[in-house]
């Protein structure tokens, strides 16, 4: 892996202070922000590939609509009561 340098401004305050909290964890600035560096770029990247696989599923949805291939909100009801009763028999058991 090359390396390079990364300079930025910073308050002098902020520095020190954040240079002591790094060595109360036996750690270096550098390490700290490499560290926080890596996370964030790990986090956009996890955001994007969410906002991917949404925009997927989205899609397909409008494509399932647009070919007809949606239920009614009275076929998905009806399918939900037959599950609901289903359930309430296994957890109700056999009527007597």
């Amino acid at each position: 892996m090359t390396e390079t340098t990364f300079t930025f401004r910073v308050d002098e305050a902020l520095k020190a202070a954040f240079a002591e909290a790094a060595k109360t964890n036996d750690r270096t600035g550098a390490q700290l922000l490499r560290d926080y560096m890596r996370d964030f770029v790990r986090k956009q990247q996890e955001t994007a590939d969410y906002d991917a696989w949404f925009r997927a599923k989205v899609q397909a949805g409008i494509d399932a609509d647009d070919a007809g291939d949606v239920l009614s909100a009275e076929e998905v009801e009806a399918e939900a009561e037959t599950w609901r009763a289903a359930m309430r028999r296994k957890l109700v058991g056999p009527a007597s």
